[in-house]
């Protein structure tokens, strides 16, 4: 774990998106040659007539969720006594109404507590797991649980991005927004796939200009991609599973980009996990639909994608480890000492790089 540790100023961490979103820098890190220092509005300048760029086009849900654990009376859960506070964030649906979550303080449940969110907006604790994370089963399912998350949910912003006081009433206002992509589609996510924050109408008309081509695959995000590596060894580490889906229509155009010699270029980590999970050992996209957890690290032989662009990820995180596999461990330090001395911002709300695969 010591080899992705790196020094990383809070005060690079973005608590707000560049505005507009395609005004936010963009450092490119071939395979050879010197970095760069750029603009995601120049985007189109860095790839070539024919590339490929595989979106994805999750939706994020309002899967923050703020209750207490019902005290009993009588043996049963008494809604007029309300217990401790409870702090719930989804992660995966499990089913029409259940949903995997972590929650805090986790020590104050139990199996068959019940956790009420609003007067009629409730949920019992059915199963408990390591690491805060729990399995809840609602009292409402499909259509009337999304219109439940949407009345009583916020956005599940990352824990690096801080609103605390008045003066941040107005940036969780735009959260909404901030936190999706222009060409979000299909809910369950409950964390962006934030290198797709960058792009705007105009962006995608000079990359359209530029005869680049665009397909979409879906990947839910979850709440686990912000969790910390705790173990000293890499290969100690679970993943948190993800649902994810890529058509036969995009199976079709990826596998013929490929075989036209084109290059494939993922936006966003998301992407290029759920390629790799649907790629064959020869390279060849399949039709997915599915759980995935893989998890890359240095050594990983990638498949599909020869250009990723991503934003700026934590030290000590897997998603520094995935970047590292992709470039060159060496590659991505010097890097990554590059970007905190020119005080690129970094996560979610954060710049962009864009790297070539060593």
């Amino acid at each position: 774990m010591d080899l992705f540790d790196f020094e990383l100023p809070t005060e690079l961490i973005a608590q707000a998106p560049a505005r507009p979103r395609d005004s936010a820098r963009m450092m490119t890190v071939p395979n050879d040659g010197p970095i760069g220092d750029h603009r995601v509005l120049d985007l189109a300048n860095h790839l070539r007539p024919g590339d490929l760029m595989v979106f994805n086009n999750t939706k994020v849900i309002p899967a923050r969720l703020i209750g207490h654990r019902l005290q009993e009376s009588g043996g049963k859960p008494d809604p007029d006594n309300p217990g401790a506070k409870i702090d719930v964030t989804l992660h995966k649906a499990d089913g029409a109404d259940c949903w995997r979550a972590f929650v805090r303080p986790a020590r104050k449940l139990k199996v068959g507590d019940h956790i009420r969110f609003a007067d009629d907006f409730s949920a019992t604790v059915t199963e408990k797991f390591d690491g805060g994370e729990i399995a809840l089963v609602f009292d409402r399912a499909d259509n009337d649980l999304r219109e439940a998350l949407h009345q009583y949910g916020t956005m599940p912003l990352p824990p690096y991005i801080h609103r605390k006081g008045i003066r941040d009433d107005g940036r969780r206002d735009t959260d909404a927004s901030d936190y999706q992509t222009l060409y979000a589609k299909y809910e369950g996510a409950v964390a962006a796939p934030t290198a797709g924050l960058h792009f705007t109408d105009r962006l995608f008309e000079s990359l359209q200009k530029r005869g680049v081509a665009h397909t979409f695959v879906t990947l839910h995000v979850g709440a686990g991609t912000f969790l910390p590596v705790k173990v000293d060894d890499t290969a100690g580490h679970r993943m948190h599973a993800e649902w994810g889906e890529v058509s036969q229509g995009t199976a079709n155009a990826v596998n013929q980009a490929r075989s036209d010699d084109r290059r494939i270029v993922a936006v966003g980590t998301t992407a290029l996990r759920l390629l790799e999970s649907a790629a064959m050992p020869d390279g060849i996209i399949t039709a997915f639909s599915g759980d995935t957890d893989i998890f890359i690290t240095p050594g990983y032989r990638f498949r599909t994608v020869d250009v990723l662009m991503t934003n700026f990820h934590l030290p000590r995180s897997t998603l520094f480890m995935l970047v590292s596999a992709f470039t060159g461990l060496e590659r991505m330090q010097t890097a990554y000492a590059h970007a905190t001395k020119q005080a690129y911002r970094f996560y979610s709300y954060g710049d962009a790089c864009l790297l070539e695969r060593a």
